[in-house]
């Protein structure tokens, strides 16, 4: 474990209410017998004492102390993580009460999170949580309730905090595309131009400077000249992610369930990111229009983890669609832009005109989803729903002025979503740096 939470010492034993009962109604029946003389009296209440007895002869004695915790310090949406629980003296305890804090889009188990265990069972049956949405939320808060034998006595309901993580979004993603252009020093993709590589590019004649390894001995042969092989270069490349945080548009379930635009736009980023940084490319997060810091350029697995942890963090605020304008992305060239947005601030779609008409590989993914639909509220469900069906249209004159432009514009579908865009765009001639 990471660390386990804070250990709550509880205050003491106290007599539960079937205790209480017993003690009282068995007291009260022997009274009433002998003041009555009924003798039917101490028949019917005389069990109910004896049952009390055995609790109170046992009085528990110990002081419990809790501690536990999940041991993660961060978890994918849909993971699942394992509650733990340590009672330090559970000399009088016979039962164990786990009770799961209701939280959104968190899943527990057993039985919803809530069960009863023997003390002696408590390390056989384990309580697992599931975070289903990506976010900064706390996991693993419970309450738990000890039970001495025979039922007589309680300690608790104490609440042991949970553990606030960051839910990363999940990064199932495979993708057989190049990237268009790159220009970095080495890396997995084939370059436009020749150089120290595997792929053949072609063969010619020699040429001083040419390595004698690359001489191609049956050509020369054949030809009575010397020629040498030759390989395109194998470069890295640069992906730069813009998401659009202006607003959420849609209903979120959860990773198993509905998906809002803010879901599909951190989903794919992350998605594309994993995939870039596996393939040893650089990668970079430009937030616009929200609560999010940018991150630079990087690669390697740390990274990966710095960029992803952003991204959980994200958040819509209000902005105006005219700061998207006076941003400079200060794009160079060899880089890759992916732009997801839902596509429903104009100034988002301007932005990516201007990036491809600098000559830049640009691919816009449409993060609306097909059922999206504003929450009316106290509105009128009808002028609602005109001045969405309105405000798609505008929409719609968007997305034809964007493929005007030469900017396309793909709906995030999962693995092999750009993979078509990114082989158009690398037959493209490349831009200049922008």
């Amino acid at each position: 474990m990471a660390g386990p939470s804070d250990p709550h010492h509880l205050t003491g034993w106290r007599p539960t209410g079937g205790l209480v009962r017993g003690v009282v109604v068995g007291l009260v029946g022997l009274v009433a017998a002998v003041v009555a003389g009924e003798p039917v009296l101490l028949v019917l209440t005389a069990p109910v004492l004896l049952t009390a007895v055995p609790a109170l002869l046992r009085r528990p004695r110990s002081t419990p102390g809790l501690t536990g915790g999940v041991g993660h310090a961060s978890l994918h949406e849909g993971q699942a993580a394992e509650v733990a629980l340590r009672i330090d003296d559970h000399t009088d305890v016979e039962q164990v009460t786990r009770v799961v804090t209701p939280a959104p889009h968190e899943h527990a188990a057993p039985d919803g999170g809530r069960f009863t265990v023997r003390s002696a069972d408590l390390d056989r049956v384990a309580l697992v949580v599931s975070p289903r949405r990506w976010g900064s939320r706390v996991v693993g808060e419970e309450r738990v309730v000890l039970t001495s034998t025979w039922g007589g006595y309680r300690w608790g309901p104490v609440l042991v905090s949970g553990r606030r993580m960051r839910v990363l979004p999940t990064t199932s993603y495979r993708s057989r595309a190049e990237s268009p252009h790159p220009r970095g020093l080495v890396g997995a993709h084939r370059s436009t131009r020749s150089g120290s590589g595997t792929e053949l590019s072609g063969i010619r004649p020699f040429q001083p400077g040419d390595r004698l390894r690359r001489v191609n001995w049956r050509v020369s042969v054949r030809t009575d000249t010397l020629h040498v092989t030759t390989t395109r270069a194998e470069q890295d490349a640069g992906l730069l992610l813009v998401v659009d945080l202006f607003a959420d548009h849609g209903a979120s379930d959860g990773v198993d369930g509905r998906a809002s635009s803010l879901d599909l736009t951190v989903r794919a980023a992350g998605a594309l990111a994993e995939h870039a940084a596996r393939t040893g490319d650089r990668v970079a997060l430009r937030p616009i229009g929200g609560r999010a810091r940018p991150v630079p350029m990087g690669a390697g697995r740390r990274h990966l983890q710095r960029l992803l942890g952003t991204l959980a963090e994200v958040r819509t605020a209000d902005a105006h669609g005219d700061d998207v304008g006076r941003l400079d992305l200060r794009v160079g060239a060899g880089t890759t832009v992916v732009l997801l947005s839902p596509l429903l601030v104009d100034a988002v779609a301007t932005a990516a005109v201007d990036l491809t008409r600098r000559g830049l590989p640009v691919v816009v993914i449409d993060t609306l989803p097909p059922d999206a639909a504003p929450d009316a509220g106290a509105s009128d469900p009808r002028l609602v729903d005109i001045a969405w069906r309105m405000r798609r249209l505008e929409r719609e004159q968007v997305l034809h002025a964007l493929a005007a432009a030469g900017c396309p514009v793909v709906a995030w579908r999962g693995a092999g979503t750009v993979d078509e865009v990114l082989r158009r765009l690398s037959r493209r001639r490349p831009g200049g740096a922008a």
